[in-house]
């Protein structure tokens, strides 16, 4: 098995800058505000001997209204799983009375607990460590996460224990979490209970509160003995509504989600329908290149002529991706979700298909006798013949003449027919074109100074006598 560690302690004491510092990432969001995370954050550290997962807590004993005993809740679910937890102060607040309830909450779970004195650069580590002893924790280390200071020591540490401890942590495989699945879609629309629901288990926040989750969470699922990993993203609000310092950092996270998911769910409430921020979070995503699914929720609670008159608006907003396959869900109750779960399957396959060049260039010959485009200077386009140029995102390279004065509309139409013909509803395809070049062309356009005529001159020379 492989061991886990988590981190935790009150607010703004440097946790998530500890765990990227120790992950090598920038997974966990990390700026100079309390409360910043809210849900459990995973990570993979590399040690001397083998790999462990680190988990990143939200901000024990803070200031967050309503979410605070959730959020504590998460806390205390992270620590019963863990192996060894991290419990982190800062030197620069000294001890605390917070720190002393927190410590006394988590040691009712009885895991080995370590504390690690944060921000105390600059000081000689008996002094930043000397008011914290009277705690009566055994292992503590002076550390400074965001100068990297000790943190080479503190893996040491750990890889040894770990090793001590004789449990069969050693030579471990990585396991491959499988595809990573990108759930997005503004505030409240139930990305979170969406997450909870295919993780059969309560692993980030959900609350019917706008702006819940703040960062970009990723889980390991199995499903149907397959590995995946679900990244649950904040939620992105209008522009005319981002106005805090975190909602920024939210939708950085969420584009970086993105980019590095392999697949993207769209969440929409079937309640509001289908708004301007639902499809420029679809642009997104096909910008990117992902395949993608719409997934229409809350479906449940609408009534059977509500139903139709969202299917009709959805239907009218979505001309330009027709494209993009559609699923009604509930995420709160589990209707929809094995179906979900066979379309991302499906989209898995078709977007790592291999095409080879005879069968991308016969639906392309098909494709051009069906629906020739249009004159262009009172001459046709040709094309010739197309082959793949990679998969995920797919990528298909067609030749020909005057390929490039090709519109939009007939390249969309080229589009469609590839698309129909490999059945890839919900795969982007990024099309280029490349036009066959005369091999004399430059020649022709030459001065004849540089190609002199092959007439044969008259001869100057005189007849002898």
């Amino acid at each position: 098995m492989t061991p886990v560690i988590a981190v935790v302690g009150r607010p703004n004491v440097g946790k998530s800058t500890l765990f990227n510092a120790l992950t090598n990432t920038r997974d966990a969001l990390v700026a100079d505000l309390p409360g910043l995370t809210r849900d459990r954050q995973y990570g993979e550290v590399e040690l001397a001997d083998f790999q462990a997962t680190l988990v990143d807590t939200g901000g024990m004993l803070g200031d967050e209204g309503q979410l605070t005993g959730m959020m504590d809740e998460q806390i205390m679910k992270a620590v019963e799983e863990a192996d060894l937890v991290l419990f982190v102060v800062s030197a620069r607040d000294g001890l605390v009375g917070d720190d002393e309830r927190i410590l006394k909450r988590i040691r009712q779970v009885s895991k080995t607990i370590w504390l690690l004195v944060n921000k105390s650069e600059g000081r000689v580590d008996e002094m930043a460590l000397a008011e914290f002893y009277q705690l009566g924790i055994e292992h503590l280390m002076a550390v400074s996460a965001a100068h990297r200071k000790g943190l080479a020591e503190l893996k040491q540490s750990i890889n040894q224990h770990f090793k001590d401890q004789a449990s069969g942590y050693e030579d471990q495989e990585v396991i491959d979490h499988g595809p990573k699945i990108a759930i997005i879609g503004r505030p409240n629309v139930g990305k979170s209970t969406l997450v909870n629901r295919l993780l059969r288990e309560e692993r980030v926040l959900a609350f019917d509160m706008p702006g819940t989750t703040r960062d970009s969470i990723s889980l390991p699922m199995i499903w149907d003995d397959m590995p995946y990993t679900l990244i649950d993203t904040a939620g992105v609000r209008r522009r005319s509504r981002v106005d805090e310092g975190i909602e920024k950092f939210s939708i950085l996270k969420t584009i970086e989600s993105i980019k590095l998911a392999q697949i993207c769910v769209v969440m929409i409430d079937a309640q509001e329908g289908i708004t301007d921020q639902d499809l420029h979070l679809l642009g997104l995503a096909v910008y990117h290149a992902k395949p993608v699914i719409l997934a229409v929720n809350k479906w449940d609670h609408l009534s059977d002529e509500h139903r139709d008159y969202v299917k009709e608006k959805i239907n009218l907003k979505m001309k330009a991706f027709e494209w993009v396959p559609l699923l009604y869900t509930s995420a709160l109750h589990g209707s929809g979700l094995r179906v979900l779960m066979e379309r991302i399957d499906l989209l898995m396959e078709k977007a790592d298909a291999e095409l080879t060049a005879n069968q991308l260039t016969n639906v392309l010959i098909e494709a051009y006798k069906a629906h020739q485009p249009p004159l262009v200077q009172g001459l046709s386009s040709q094309l010739k013949f197309a082959h793949s140029g990679g998969n995920h995102p797919m990528k298909i390279i067609i030749h020909g003449k005057r390929t490039t004065k090709l519109p939009e509309s007939y390249k969309r139409y080229l589009e469609n027919s590839f698309r129909k013909a490999f059945q890839l509803k919900g795969v982007p395809i990024i099309m280029q074109f490349k036009d066959g070049k005369n091999p004399y062309q430059d020649k022709a356009g030459k001065s004849a100074k540089e190609f002199p005529s092959r007439r044969k001159q008259p001869h100057n020379r005189k007849r002898s006598h």
